[in-house]
């Protein structure tokens, strides 16, 4: 059975090279399932996102979520991709109807950045990049460089049917020789978009480095789950204040808010918005409809 939806890490026993594998199929069906994806290129970036999501959630221990956001001015407005410490996935897209441009760099335009956001149970993190290269993985590499001085490389490559992720970083504490990392990385760029979308960690991994000593570690479930609540969106309605609140339910029976990630919508009449304004802990999941 081809491994699908799942996470394998690795390291090369005899370099200072750790390294991640991750191939999306039902996770990124249902993840784009709520985004308006005008064109297969805005479609490949998104899974493109969700896959490096992925891989960089894994690199670092946190409980939590890991949100990478790409805005800039251009016909791609934004991009966002999330994954939670236990590899589950969500993300959107925002952008024109219609979006020009070969690459990265040219569908989000001028000013286009980077922000790459960890919100745990710890002291919160984020880190910003100028999107500076066409590619998302070229635009991490750059990230990882300033941010952690620590040579990193991604190949990343996404199709209608499955998103995908190779990744490759030397270890912080290693000592080895700059040879060593340049042999491991000139021999994973010989990696293609169709091996990466086809082929099993393993079967890839000999691919591209069977002379090597490769220990790979057990798999990771990813899946699509959104972590939205009818609680959390009354908590962002309530920051909204008394007035604007009456103002809007002045125009309308009751105040409707959808998911940008799942497409949940939550209704709120109003009752509901008296009983967040006065005591805004009353409100749980399961008082008032919720529709998908």
């Amino acid at each position: 059975m081809k491994q699908q939806d799942c996470l394998r890490r690795f390291i090369f026993e005899e370099h200072g090279v750790r390294g991640e594998w991750v191939r999306l199929e039902r996770s990124w069906q249902e993840a784009k399932q709520y985004q308006h994806l005008v064109n297969d290129a805005v479609d490949a970036q998104m899974g493109q996102a969700l896959a490096a999501v992925v891989l960089l959630s894994a690199t670092i221990k946190f409980k939590g979520a890991m949100i990478m956001q790409i805005q800039g001015s251009g016909d791609l407005k934004a991009l966002v991709a999330q994954s939670s410490n236990d590899r589950q996935i969500r993300g959107l897209v925002r952008s024109e109807a219609s979006v020009a441009g070969a690459n990265l760099q040219e569908m989000i335009g001028e000013g286009g950045r980077l922000v790459l956001t960890v919100e745990s149970d710890a002291e919160p993190y984020q880190g910003i990049v100028g999107v500076e290269a066409e590619t998302l993985a070229d635009v991490l590499r750059t990230y990882f460089t300033q941010s952690e001085q620590l040579d990193t490389r991604l190949w990343l490559f996404a199709n209608k049917t499955h998103a995908a992720g190779l990744f490759i970083q030397e270890l912080p504490s290693s000592n080895q020789d700059k040879a060593d990392w340049e042999h491991i990385e000139i021999l994973a760029n010989t990696v293609t978009a169709d091996e990466l979308l086809s082929l099993d960690c393993e079967d890839l991994l000999h691919r591209l480095f069977h002379q090597e000593k490769v220990r790979i570690y057990a798999p990771e479930t990813v899946e699509f789950k959104c972590n939205c609540s009818r609680q959390k969106i009354g908590g962002t309605l309530t920051a909204l204040g008394r007035s604007e609140l009456q103002a809007i339910l002045q125009e309308r029976d009751d105040i409707e808010v959808d998911c940008q990630f799942c497409g949940a919508q939550y209704r709120f009449d109003k009752v509901d918005v008296e009983n967040l304004l006065t005591n805004p802990a009353a409100e749980t999941d399961n008082n008032a409809p919720t529709r998908h």
